[in-house]
């Protein structure tokens, strides 16, 4: 999915919550801002389950009203649970879905009188919304490193992206790539501590928005449990590791 796409579908929620701003408490608006800010999350997830984009566009502005509306009250928001709000939330609208269009739903039953799906079901379930989660965050910490890159001049950005797509090259080869698209000379041990730099920014920011998406609450044991949950910890587990002994 496009950037230019999901940067749509994030207007379209500003707007949509804008137009039904009134008084409101902190928290009310705290929710709202990381609403705009996972909607990405939140479209990814759905078009992996309805497998279908015009529906999933939909169900996603279903879900910006719903929530708007207060019609998730099973799945209220509490401190440090903002993910599993918005994954059970989810979860019951797109049950709404399958039994509005009369076919069987492959989640997890929200009404006692629903038929559950099966343990393998419940789990792929589980497992998409996960992936879509992770996906945003990940996303979302690439664009701030971006953001980075053009404030500092550093290719923090650049050099991270040359690793991820190749991940055989030599640092001499590495060096030489990163000259080639930026113009410049790079040494293999000026490029390996750039290298290290940009790593070390990437990880920092990505702490940043696993720590959002916890609205701060729940501390250290919390946010790793979270990292190792969302298989992110491996580019924290430093920045972790010094946080629990400083």
């Amino acid at each position: 999915m496009s950037d230019q796409h999901l940067s749509q579908i994030a207007t379209h929620w500003t707007l949509l919550f804008d137009a039904h701003r009134g008084p409101e408490d902190a928290a009310q608006k705290a929710r709202k801002t990381l609403m705009i800010r996972y909607c990405g999350a939140v479209y990814r997830y759905l078009a992996r389950i309805v497998r279908d984009q015009g529906i999933a566009e939909d169900l996603t502005q279903e879900f910006a009203l719903r929530f708007l509306q207060g019609k998730f009250s099973q799945a209220a928001p509490t401190a440090g649970k903002f993910r599993n709000y918005v994954k059970t939330a989810l979860f019951h609208l797109v049950q709404d879905h399958y039994r509005a269009v009369g076919a069987r739903s492959k989640l997890v039953p929200m009404a006692d009188d629903y038929q559950p799906a099966a343990p393998d079901e419940n789990e792929a379930a589980e497992q998409a919304f996960r992936e879509s989660w992770r996906s945003e965050l990940l996303a979302r910490a690439w664009n701030a490193l971006n953001d980075v890159q053009r404030q500092s001049g550093q290719p923090f950005h650049d050099v991270m992206k040359l690793r991820v797509d190749s991940p055989d090259l030599s640092s001499a080869q590495l060096a030489e790539a990163l000259g080639n698209k930026l113009g410049r000379i790079y040494t293999p041990a000026g490029l390996r501590q750039l290298l290290h730099r940009a790593r070390e920014r990437f990880s920092e920011l990505l702490l940043q928005e696993v720590e959002l998406s916890l609205q701060g609450s729940g501390g250290l044991d919390r946010l790793e449990e979270e990292l190792a949950d969302l298989q992110l910890l491996k580019y924290c587990q430093d920045l972790i590791d010094r946080r629990k002994n400083s």
